[in-house]
């Protein structure tokens, strides 16, 4: 899937933070994540020989701490001119328990690419008390009658939704 301007505003906000990182050996890895009204929080990680949290765990955090509901893109990047990162396997368990339905940008030969969490975590534990709110996409030429109520169905394809209450974000 590719990058919309919206989520690219994530993956160059995650490497503009990566770039001033420097040389602290605490703090290699920059992230950022778009929330459902379009606010971006970054953060970076916290190494610690004990096992310090990761950019991507510190960023739901600055997330949450800001109010932001469900998330809708989120993006690392490494010091050093690294670049964007995948999120490791830790982390994306922790998207997809707390964000189901945030795409992950992650890199590609042929540059930065989308990929909805559940694709990076195929065949997972799916932790059943996390409570995650839900995120249906569509296309903006359809806000206006689902925001309306006029449009209630929809077909998705390989795209495990359940029914329920929905949060209607401006496009």
């Amino acid at each position: 899937m590719n990058l919309f301007e919206s989520e690219q505003r994530v993956v160059d906000a995650a490497e503009r933070l990566a770039a001033t990182l420097g040389d602290d050996p605490n703090h290699s890895v920059a992230a950022a994540a778009m929330d459902t009204a379009g606010r971006i929080h970054t953060a970076v990680n916290v190494f610690h020989f004990t096992g310090g949290p990761c950019a991507e765990l510190v960023v739901l955090g600055v997330a949450a701490a800001a109010g932001a509901g469900p998330l809708l893109t989120i993006a690392a990047a490494g010091d050093d001119g690294r670049g964007l990162i995948p999120p490791c396997g830790r982390c994306r368990q922790a998207l997809l328990d707390l964000h189901p339905d945030v795409l992950v940008a992650v890199p590609t030969p042929a540059g930065p690419q989308l990929r909805p969490i559940r694709k990076l975590l195929p065949d997972t534990y799916v932790f059943p008390d996390a409570d995650a709110s839900r995120i249906v996409r569509f296309h903006k030429r359809h806000y206006e009658t689902v925001a309306s109520g006029r449009k209630t169905v929809t077909v998705r394809h390989d795209d495990p939704i359940a029914l329920g209450p929905a949060l209607c974000a401006e496009p």
